[in-house]
């Protein structure tokens, strides 16, 4: 059996991964799947004292980011918790799954590089253990 090592991370650390995502990548949409793993108490980067969960940091952000994903033409598709591995092996568990859609990679560059998403991502950084992020193409979903 291969193994597979997965490494969560809350920004793209590899110069390749930051090389490609200037990149104007695929034409069309693409599909953002989003796999969160979240700290069990939330830690701002500024030493700020709260009793906030990282899940409850991660939802404040969440709900900023969904409007600012949409003023860039995107839009959430699918968020939810993870309930349960039924297929495949894993040391330890994502917490929840979201998809986003994006009209293309340029728009998603420009919304997490804007002074909206900067004002918002201390509640991302904070809340997040880590995360996968992966670029798709060619989902169908039904509009």
């Amino acid at each position: 059996m291969h193994e597979m090592k997965i490494v969560n991370e809350v920004t793209p650390t590899e110069p390749a991964q930051l090389a490609e995502l200037m990149q104007p990548g695929p034409d069309g949409p693409i599909y953002m799947v989003n796999l969160l793993k979240f700290k069990e108490f939330a830690e701002y980067e500024d030493g700020r004292e709260t009793d906030l969960s990282g899940k409850d940091a991660y939802a404040i952000y969440g709900a900023a980011v969904v409007p600012l994903v949409m003023q860039h033409g995107g839009r959430l598709v699918f968020s939810g918790a993870v309930s349960w591995l039924m297929l495949g092996q894993a040391d330890d568990m994502w917490d929840q799954v979201a998809v986003v859609e994006y009209p293309d990679r340029a728009a998603l560059v420009a919304m997490s590089s804007s002074d909206d998403y900067a004002k918002i991502a201390v509640h991302r950084s904070a809340g997040l253990a880590g995360q996968l992020n992966i670029e798709t193409t060619g989902l169908f979903v039904p509009k």
